[in-house]
Formats: C-alpha cells, sequence, structure tokens
C-alpha cells in the first residue's frame, strides 16, 4: 500500500568544463542555478532557485557538496 520513493538519481555534469554558479538578478532578487562554461563563458540555466529547499534540491540532484558561487 505505501512504497518507498525511489532516491532520485544524481545527474553527472562535466566538472573539468562547467562549474556551477548561481546568476542573480541586482533589480529583483531572482537567482537561477545552472552551470558556467568555463572555456566559452556560456551560462546554461538549469531551475528557478525560489529558496533555501530549491537550493538543496539542486546540489542534491547533481551532487554538488561545495558552496556555489554568486554571478550578478
Amino acid at each position: 500500500m505505501f512504497k518507498k520513493k525511489a532516491a532520485a538519481p544524481t545527474i553527472a555534469y562535466d566538472k573539468e568544463n562547467c562549474k556551477p554558479i548561481l546568476r542573480c538578478s541586482i533589480c529583483n532578487g531572482e537567482q537561477v542555478a545552472g552551470f558556467k562554461n568555463l572555456q566559452t563563458g556560456k551560462f546554461e540555466e538549469v531551475m528557478l532557485i525560489r529558496g533555501a529547499e530549491d537550493l538543496f534540491a539542486f546540489k542534491k540532484q547533481y551532487g554538488i557538496e561545495e558552496e556555489i558561487g554568486k554571478e550578478y
């Protein structure tokens, strides 16, 4: 009747060429989590961060343990 939820698998990302960052808006405070390509500087959006729970879910989904830097 009650099933255990399966753990969400972690998604791999290119750790050598991409860096996880939060892109933050100065005007309205909106934060978007994603990955910045270190060679091209291109930012790939992954999810909107509305609070601490969303940030925790993003870090858990991609297996990120270190602190994520912010870019304005």
